[in-house]
């Protein structure tokens, strides 16, 4: 068995985002800027709890993208898939936050830079010596990235690797829902691990969390779904696993920007540990997963950010306990 550098490798969008900070005398918010992007938040929490990672994306030959990358760098992420363009800038997200510390978001990329990835600028390299390969639909949502995205797909299904995914549903990006629907529900028939919340799968289909879970394992091929639900928690199942558990008490909401992105970094940095086919998992090894998952996610939240407000290995330990 040929030994891979990576555990995961991730295509997507990097970006900066601005939460409000405070009120002006006018009104208007003041603004704080933090690294994020799904793939990129994803990445940190793997690296955090003892992985190696890498990224393939673009962003501008700019401030903000030069910011980006060391950012990644400083938490360990690989970056030489990552390219900069000197044409367009870094893509910014504008992020509202209402009195429980749940998000609303407005982008500015029209386009961004992380749209502009295309399918010859894909690093092989990265994803023929990783062991999964991880995406979202943000980098569906425009071209040229999304055939760059179905590039990467077919390359690392050409070099075996698990494939996992976060539809992340930002409606303001999509043309339209019918678009986005279609989007997720083609990267949803590639992906054998799949995160996604109650939310999305109601967006999609009108069904329950559990109804939604054994769509996904019967109809879409998925082999392991983690539904997260919130501050309840998650449930998620495996073709003869099914385990709900409950998120922590005690948790202080700040800003839950990222926090599903941290859920599935931390899932997956359990799960790789374990070296077996998500239907290989026993029971209390999936409930181990969630629990660790869930712990990881919660304890974001009590932190502006995404990337930066990944918690330590040794916090998520004392949580769980």
């Amino acid at each position: 068995m040929t030994m891979k550098t990576y555990d995961v490798v991730a295509l997507g969008e990097l970006l900066i985002d601005f939460a409000p900070h405070s009120v002006n005398e006018g009104g208007y918010p003041v603004l704080s800027a933090h690294p994020g992007g799904a793939p990129g938040n994803y990445l940190a929490a793997l690296n955090m709890y003892g992985c190696k990672t890498a990224m393939i994306g673009k962003v501008g030959d700019d401030l903000f993208g030069r910011l980006l990358i060391n950012t990644l760098k400083t938490a360990g992420i690989e970056t030489k898939g990552i390219l900069m363009d000197e044409n367009q800038f870094t893509t910014l997200a504008f992020v509202s936050l209402d009195k429980n510390g749940n998000r609303d978001f407005s982008f500015a990329r029209k386009p961004g830079a992380d749209t502009c990835l295309t399918p010859d600028e894909i690093n092989e390299g990265l994803i023929s010596d990783a062991r999964v390969f991880h995406f979202g639909t943000l980098s569906l949502t425009n071209e040229p990235a999304a055939s760059a995205t179905r590039e990467a797909i077919e390359l690392a299904k050409k070099h075996g690797l698990m494939i996992s995914l976060d539809p992340n549903l930002r409606k303001p990006l999509w043309k339209n829902e019918a678009e986005a629907k279609a989007a997720m529900a083609w990267s949803l028939k590639q992906a054998d691990i799949v995160k996604i919340s109650d939310e999305e799968i109601a967006f999609l289909w009108g069904l329950t969390p559990e109804e939604g879970a054994r769509k996904l394992l019967n109809e879409y091929g998925v082999s392991l779904a983690y539904i997260t639900l919130g501050p309840k928690g998650c449930y998620a199942v495996t073709a003869f696993h099914q385990v709900s558990v409950a998120g922590p008490s005690g948790i202080r909401v700040v800003d839950t920007t990222g926090a599903g992105d941290i859920f599935g970094g931390s899932a997956m940095s359990q799960f790789v540990q374990y070296k077996k086919a998500p239907s290989e998992l026993t029971e209390e090894e999936l409930t181990q997963i969630v629990r660790f998952a869930c712990t990881a996610a919660s304890l974001s939240t009590q932190k502006h950010g995404g990337i930066t407000s990944v918690p330590t290995l040794q916090e998520v330990k004392e949580k769980i306990v």
